[in-house]
């Protein structure tokens, strides 16, 4: 049994680690999901930039932040 104190393990803070780069996740290189496609869709059309259906997760969570400052949907 580990003596660590709680405030040192990421796992005792549900949401603590919620908020991690892109560029961190492991599966970052897989495909984008369904949800992200679909609202970096919505999202690019607004901004009337084009939809790139190749980005991967970690890049199209990019681009949403990208598009959703620029579009104003991010606040």
């Amino acid at each position: 049994m580990s003596t660590q104190p709680i405030d040192d393990n990421p796992k005792a803070h549900p949401t603590g680690n919620a908020v991690k780069d892109p560029d961190d996740w492991t599966t970052g290189g897989e495909p984008m999901t369904g949800a992200q496609a679909s609202y970096l869709k919505t999202l690019s059309e607004e901004a009337n930039e084009e939809f790139n259906p190749e980005l991967n997760k970690a890049d199209a969570s990019k681009k949403i932040d990208e598009l959703q400052d620029k579009t104003g949907r991010g606040e």
